[in-house]
């Protein structure tokens, strides 16, 4: 990369970055690009030259999100660590991606933007259930998951849990300590509330 290529990828990382800070602020109707160019100190024109326009930088940003969080889960899948670490870190993710990207603004960029809602949808059903199945199949095979539970209850199971991810995230907010509260919550995943670890 020359010295040009770099300081223009520079230029792009910073309006994402206020991009995803004013998104977190107000939300993409309220994002305007006259306000974005001065809290990334460039021009106007810069942005629409980077991504054409308000839409498609958004789309850019979230998606660029997106993908960093499942390489860096790939990469986490391959490091040997047990279905219940790997459920836990799953877990963590979610929260620090609730604070990246609160679930009411995900649900407001996709109700504004068909093609992220497709390119969430694909990446769902290509990377993330499959994913899921890998590591439900690996805990199988390692007799972490009981033999008569099968991968479609495990994967029932998860998503009852995730609808209400929202819920358990601000009641370990008003807890005491939100780390041991969501930990007791992935303890009560795997073992129930009679459970042993």
């Amino acid at each position: 990369m020359n010295g040009f290529e770099k300081r223009a990828q520079q230029i792009k990382q910073k309006i994402m970055q206020a991009t995803t800070e004013m998104l977190r602020e107000s939300g993409s109707a309220k994002l305007r690009i006259a306000d974005l160019a001065k809290r990334a100190g460039v021009s106007q024109v810069t942005i629409y030259n980077y991504f054409g326009s308000k839409e498609a930088l958004v789309r850019e940003v979230f998606k660029s999100y997106i993908d960093r969080a499942v390489e860096s889960f790939e990469a986490y899948m391959n490091e040997g660590h047990t279905m219940r670490e790997k459920i836990g870190h799953i877990l963590r993710l979610e929260k620090e991606s609730y604070r990246e990207f609160p679930p009411g603004l995900i649900k407001e960029m996709l109700a504004e933007d068909a093609e992220m809602a497709a390119y969430i949808e694909r990446m769902y059903r290509e990377k993330t259930i499959p994913m899921t199945v890998r590591i439900i199949e690996e805990g199988k095979a390692a007799g972490e998951i009981a033999e008569r539970v099968s991968v479609r209850h495990v994967l029932t199971f998860i998503q009852l849990y995730m609808n209400q991810y929202q819920t358990l995230l601000e009641m370990a907010e008003h807890s005491e300590d939100n780390e041991d509260f969501l930990e007791g919550m992935v303890h009560m995943f795997f073992y129930g509330v009679c459970g042993k670890a």
